[in-house]
């Protein structure tokens, strides 16, 4: 199968000129973001909105322009955790006075996210359709200035891909896992494939420690990709706790 730098002959579609002229509309939306954070792990279950939300809000507290894109778009969790209201014109404004974009500010109660087109060929078309919401959540907000945008990515690594096709270039990630050898595994993948794709790693954060989940994932992921564990968050973190996650980045 061809790309589209391989092809001779006079391409009808404007397909190229389409996505250039999608990723210049996102440039100048995001023109007054002085940085975007993306926060992933690659799996679910770590706490990664947790951890976006309650960095988000100790950064605002800081003094900071915050944005938040919660990027998990079947399971958006972000406006409760901000409680964020709905809005006829976002981004919402929540705790603290972060920005904020999700699907569930969309979604009925209860909800499950569908797109409309014919049921029988959903596969086909679905993944193109999240990858639009997301290009619309990052051109078609008004964001304003931010001094950072933090995109809570779901699990798995598509929307990260997606997100960086979007933008044109790699966004910064901040590792979230909690300490156990599975979780260390998994992230692992993520990490790897961030790192191939040409992002930054500002670092780890082993959430849910001290309890249960027993493990060095944290320390052994540092050591292998050469990058500081940011913050070790207890089960019943303190404001303090978020403050001097804050002050690393």
């Amino acid at each position: 199968m061809r790309t589209y730098h391989q092809l001779t002959d006079p391409d009808r579609s404007g397909l190229l000129d389409q996505i250039g002229a999608q990723r210049k509309r996102v440039a100048e939306r995001l023109a007054g973001v002085r940085r975007i954070v993306t926060v992933m792990s690659g799996k679910g279950g770590v706490g990664k909105s947790y951890v976006t939300a309650h960095l988000a809000r100790a950064l605002a507290r800081g003094g900071w322009g915050v944005g938040v894109l919660d990027a998990d778009l079947n399971g958006p969790t972000i406006p409760g955790l901000l409680q964020a209201p709905p809005t006829a014109q976002p981004p919402a404004v929540g705790l603290d006075g972060v920005k904020c974009i999700s699907m569930g500010q969309f979604l009925d109660a209860g909800a499950p996210l569908s797109f409309t087109g014919p049921a029988a060929e959903s596969f086909v078309w679905r993944g193109a359709m999240e990858a639009s919401a997301l290009r619309e959540f990052l051109g078609d907000v008004e964001w304003g200035t931010l001094d950072v945008l933090l995109v809570d990515l779901p699990p798995g690594m598509q929307r990260y891909i997606e997100l960086c096709d979007i933008l044109g270039n790699p966004p910064a990630v901040l590792t979230v896992t909690i300490p156990t050898p599975e979780s260390r595994d998994a992230v692992r993948r993520a990490m790897r494939a961030a790192v191939d794709r040409g992002s930054e790693l500002l670092g780890i954060v082993e959430n849910m420690v001290g309890r249960e989940f027993v493990g060095t994932a944290a320390q052994d992921l540092a050591e292998e990709f050469a990058t500081p564990v940011l913050a070790r968050i207890p089960w019943h973190p303190t404001p303090e706790t978020w403050s001097q996650l804050a002050a690393q980045l």
